[in-house]
C-alpha cells in the first residue's frame, strides 16, 4: 500500500482543484470588470438624478419699470414670438399670472423659467465700453447674476426700436436668444446703441 499522497479526485476520476484554481483566478478578473463599468457609467452622467420637470402654470411676474411695454413695437414683438423654444426638451410657453405685466412672455424652464420683458429702459450697465454680442444680427449686452458662477443671464437687445430682455437659466444654451433674435430682427426696427 502507498503513502504518498493522492490528488483529490471527483468520481469521474477529474482532479477537484482545477475548478477551484480557474474560479480563484476569475472572480477577481469580473469583479474588476464590473468595477470598471460601474465607473464609467458613472462617469457618463448615469447615476446623476434627472432634472425636476419644470413648472408650467401661471408665472407671477414682478412689476418692473417698462415704460414703452405698452408699446406697438412691443405688441408687434409678443406677437410673432413662438410658442415654443428650442432646448432639451423645448421651452414650452408659460402663461403670466394675473396681474399681467404687459410686454412680458415667459416659457417654462428648468430649474428657473424663461423671461422676456419688452419696453425696457436703456440699461445702465450699457457704457461706451460695454461688450455687445451680436445673435443673428441683433447686438446684445450681457449681464449674469454676479456670482463666480452664474445660474441666469440676462441678454438685453440694444440696438431697437424699444429694449428687449431674454433672462434665461445658463445651463439651457443659446438656442432660446438665437430664436428670439431671429423674430426680433423681423419685428422691431433697427437703430443705432445709444450708449449714453
Amino acid at each position: 500500500m502507498s503513502t504518498e499522497p493522492t490528488e483529490p479526485t471527483g468520481p469521474t476520476g477529474t482532479d477537484l482543484r482545477r475548478p477551484a484554481v480557474v474560479l480563484a483566478i476569475a472572480l477577481p478578473v469580473l469583479l474588476a470588470l464590473v468595477v470598471a463599468g460601474l465607473a464609467l457609467y458613472a462617469r457618463s452622467g448615469g447615476f446623476t438624478p434627472a432634472p425636476p420637470a419644470p413648472e408650467t402654470g401661471p408665472l407671477a411676474v414682478a412689476p418692473v419699470d417698462a415704460p414703452a411695454a405698452g408699446s406697438a413695437a412691443c405688441a408687434s414683438l409678443l406677437a410673432a414670438l413662438p410658442a415654443d423654444l428650442p432646448g432639451d426638451p423645448a421651452l414650452t410657453a408659460r402663461p403670466i399670472a394675473e396681474p399681467a405685466q404687459p410686454g412680458a412672455k415667459a416659457w417654462a424652464a428648468s430649474p428657473r423659467p424663461v423671461v422676456l420683458r419688452c419696453g425696457l429702459p436703456r440699461p445702465q450697465e450699457l457704457t461706451p465700453t460695454s461688450t455687445l454680442t451680436e445673435v443673428n444680427g441683433v447686438s446684445w449686452l450681457t449681464i449674469t447674476d454676479g456670482t463666480p458662477e452664474p445660474t441666469l443671464v440676462t441678454y438685453v437687445a440694444v440696438d431697437r426700436e424699444v429694449y428687449v430682455a431674454l433672462t434665461t437659466p445658463t445651463q439651457i444654451g443659446s438656442g432660446p436668444v438665437q430664436t428670439v433674435s431671429d423674430t426680433i430682427g423681423a419685428t422691431l426696427q433697427q437703430r443705432e446703441v445709444q450708449v449714453r
